[in-house]
């Protein structure tokens, strides 16, 4: 395949990955200030939770329109290496998440206030965003290999 081609497949993965990955955080967001900010929970516990339920929608965005050429070795390795893969990457983004609020904290002088916090989940956010899409490209919807 030649690189114009390729960079036209990437693209248009990238692009459905964004799709999903959008809706998938707004899920998050909502569920993250839901718990954060209505029912009093700690931003870590938060965190961990709104990532769980927003990876609901993510795997099956993902698995059923933006990998759905990839292929589908069976579903048990295949949630498998998604969960673990998420579960790493939800791990970073709440140490993203407390260290982003320590430091704004510190920076403040004071507890920061809601926009503050999210301001600094939103940028974990983009950061795991990057790290979930090279791991789901190179790992957990792999192109078949060629058969022999």
């Amino acid at each position: 395949m030649n690189p114009p081609s390729r960079l036209r497949r990437l693209a248009g993965v990238g692009s459905r990955f964004l799709v999903v990955g959008a809706l998938s955080t707004l899920i998050e967001v909502g569920v993250f200030n839901l718990l954060v900010y209505a029912w009093g929970w700690d931003v870590v516990a938060a965190k961990i939770v709104a990532s769980l339920v927003a990876l609901i929608n993510a795997y099956i965005g993902n698995r059923e329109w933006t990998f759905r050429h990839r292929d589908r070795r069976g579903r048990v390795a295949e949630v498998a290496l998604f969960l673990a893969t998420n579960a790493v990457c939800t791990a970073l983004g709440a140490v993203l998440v407390w260290v982003g609020v320590e430091a704004v904290g510190g920076i403040l002088g004071r507890t920061p206030g809601a926009v503050a916090v999210n301001a600094v989940n939103l940028v974990s956010i983009v950061i795991v965003v990057l790290l979930r899409f090279v791991l789901y490209h190179s790992i957990v919807f792999r192109v078949a290999s060629p058969k022999a």
